[in-house]
């Protein structure tokens, strides 16, 4: 690793496959053990990327003219406001938009958990929702492949002024940060809203925003 200066991500990925390798001489009888049988791989902690308030704002007010490339955009912000994967969102149903005491939910599956959650439809969300909606469809968006609707928010990316690679992920991971945690939801509820079936998940992902929010407010405090 110090030699070649790998990132410990690319060790990893490098020992995992080198370790299907060893399984296989140990199944033939090549190996009586497993060389790595205590190995443990050391977590990559990388930095979460989601908009801040004033991005999301932009990407809520930009205007591109271009129908298709509106479209993402206005989709992306539905999933800012949702948390919706792209799988969820491509597969969303008009049967999966729920009525519960007059207010909208959505039942989503989440395949990672193989179980269904419920996320509240909030306005900005049903607005764009609404605008798109396809009547004659039991899908309630039009389909798209992951990778064309990246590709457009690459282009989005550039006209509004952010400077890091946009990818649909980055909507849900600003559902969780900017939209619910920045607005002190707990964060057991924003567990839930995300589908995870443990909170230590949720905690793992996003305990360091609490942390620097935290922080934030000590600064706060002590400049007053």
């Amino acid at each position: 690793k110090t030699e070649k200066r790998f990132q410990q991500s690319t060790l990893n990925k490098a020992i995992q496959r080198f370790r299907k390798v060893i399984r296989y001489a140990i199944s033939e009888d090549y190996l009586n053990k497993d060389p790595f049988i205590l190995y443990k791989a050391k977590r990559v902690k990388k930095p979460i990327l989601y908009l801040s308030q004033e991005q999301l704002k932009k990407m809520e007010e930009a205007d591109f003219g271009i129908r298709r490339i509106q479209q993402i955009k206005d989709l992306f912000v539905f999933c800012c406001y949702t948390g919706l994967a792209f799988k969820e969102m491509v597969n969303l149903k008009q049967k999966d938009i729920i009525n519960e005491n007059e207010e909208l939910w959505l039942k989503v599956f989440r395949g990672k958990t193989n179980r269904f959650y419920m996320i509240p439809l909030l306005p900005k969300a049903q607005e764009i929702m609404d605008k798109y909606k396809d009547e004659d469809s039991d899908y309630v968006f039009n389909r798209i492949s992951n990778t064309k609707f990246n590709a457009y928010l690459k282009e989005i990316a550039d006209v509004v002024g952010i400077d890091f690679n946009l990818t649909h992920h980055i909507a849900r991971k600003t559902f969780a940060t900017t939209v619910l945690l920045s607005n002190n939801v707990p964060m057991d509820i924003v567990s839930r809203l995300l589908g995870h079936t443990k909170l230590q998940t949720t905690q793992e992902h996003y305990g360091e925003i609490v942390k620097q929010r935290l922080r934030d407010e000590v600064k706060k405090i002590r400049g007053s």
